[in-house]
């Protein structure tokens, strides 16, 4: 075994050069790995490539780690020059077994920025360092500084000449999506509660998806089975009430927008005809935001707490989620009346529905009935599916605490575990507690 400096020096620019020649034959690696192997027991190389998988024989990391690190330090203050492949090679040899190393992944930004190093590669490089560490802060976040850059204007023509990700823009971003979800969902199976995976994965949908109600469906969708075979997972549930969190406040937004423009337009004939392309794309944007039915997406979600607290009972995240998608439903049912509330001020004569808009949470089921009354009097220009949703929301807001307790006796009077019994009964206190506000 190496033992001199010279030695350790020849053993590790061979290791070095091996996982370069590995990365070559095979571009298509996707996943790295330790091979215990306490000793060299045979004069071959510690690199192993077995199909995709690439192994380190456990043996070299004494030697390889401190000498590539040592090495770039040097280089960094000035002491020793390294040319950029040797940069390159370093920096991919040290990441891949210490990926919270910072000073690499600046040294590999420069790369980028140089136009030596293509960003692809170590979106590659980093997917490749979380099948061994999924939780490295450092690589999420060199992951979102590359990102990034290949959202910037200036690069993404540069992709085309170098034949990645395809032709059209919105193709490659919709590409770099859908394999940031792959990225995020494999670090989160690999370690339980990542929440430096799931956060990053929000962060994609606010810069990449721009939070579209269609992503958003399909992340709820996506996620539905993942969140099912982790129950215990809260990062997992947290991201999920991301996910509805955001599609209720696009869609509650989009659609009052909507509703002050047909307002205005109503009473301004002249500008309505001076508008009417604007207004017509601003309804062609707002449509898929009128078409999502929110109660029964929340609804749904209900339905999915009820049937993991029955079958996995003693989990907590379970019943912190329920209290969430409660919370929202409650949120909803207060906030869809708002679009209403515009069209009360248009009409002022009608105080009714007025006073119904100010008046406690109990009267729903009153300011549902003069919104119907306020359309039978009207010229029912205003009357779309989006009033008719707004009026039968509310209405639900009065049967979900009666529900929710229905469901708690249920726990209470069939669980035989401790934990099960503990979390209905404080779910039911933060339920009278919430509801007496």
């Amino acid at each position: 075994m190496a033992e001199s400096p010279e030695e350790v020096a020849v053993l590790v620019q061979r290791v070095v050069k091996d996982i370069r020649n590995a990365f070559q034959r095979n571009p298509h690696i996707d996943e790295i790995g330790l091979i215990p192997c306490p000793e060299a027991r045979y004069n071959r190389s510690p690199i192993v490539l077995v199909e995709n998988k690439l192994g380190v024989e456990s043996w070299c990391v004494k030697f390889l780690l401190p000498y590539v690190h040592n090495k770039l330090l040097l280089y960094r203050q000035r002491k020793q020059w390294l040319n950029k492949d040797e940069l390159i090679d370093i920096t991919c040899t040290l990441l891949l077994l210490n990926p919270d190393f910072t000073t690499a992944w600046n040294v590999r930004k420069e790369l980028i920025l140089s136009g030596t190093l293509n960003p692809l590669k170590d979106l590659h490089l980093g997917k490749l360092a979380l099948t061994k560490f999924p939780k490295s802060p450092e690589t999420w976040i060199h992951r979102r500084w590359v990102l990034q850059q290949l959202i910037q204007e200036n690069s993404l023509p540069s992709l085309v000449t170098k034949g990645n990700l395809g032709a059209a823009p919105v193709e490659r971003i919709h590409r770099l999506v859908q394999e940031e979800m792959n990225v995020c969902s494999e670090a989160a199976g690999r370690y339980p509660s990542n929440y430096n995976a799931w956060s990053h994965r929000i962060w994609v949908l606010q810069h990449l998806g721009k939070l579209t109600v269609k992503v958003l469906l399909d992340e709820l969708s996506s996620t539905k089975y993942w969140v099912s075979m982790h129950v215990s997972d809260h990062s997992g549930f947290h991201y999920r009430q991301f996910l509805l969190k955001s599609l209720i406040g696009r869609t509650v937004t989009d659609t009052s927008v909507l509703v002050q423009n047909q307002m205005i337009n109503e009473q301004n004939p002249n500008l309505q005809e001076e508008e009417e392309e604007e207004s017509a794309g601003a309804e062609a944007a707002c449509a898929e935001e009128q078409s999502v039915d929110l109660p029964r997406h929340l609804e749904e979600e209900l339905e999915l707490c009820t049937e993991l607290i029955d079958t996995y009972p003693g989990h907590e995240t379970l019943w912190c989620h329920r209290r969430c998608v409660f919370y929202l439903q409650h949120h909803l049912s207060n906030k869809l009346p708002l679009p209403s509330a515009v069209v009360s001020s248009v009409d002022s004569s009608d105080e009714t529905l007025n006073n119904s808009h100010h008046s406690p949470a109990p009267s729903h089921m009153a300011q549902a009935m003069d919104v119907d009354g306020l359309n039978e009097s009207s010229s029912k220009q205003g009357y779309t599916q989006e009033t008719k949703r707004l009026k039968r929301a509310p209405m639900q807001d009065s049967l979900g605490p009666e529900l929710e307790y229905r469901f708690i006796d249920k726990v209470l009077s069939t669980c035989r575990d401790a934990d099960q019994a503990r979390f209905a009964t404080a779910y039911r206190k933060w339920l009278v507690t919430f509801l007496g506000q």
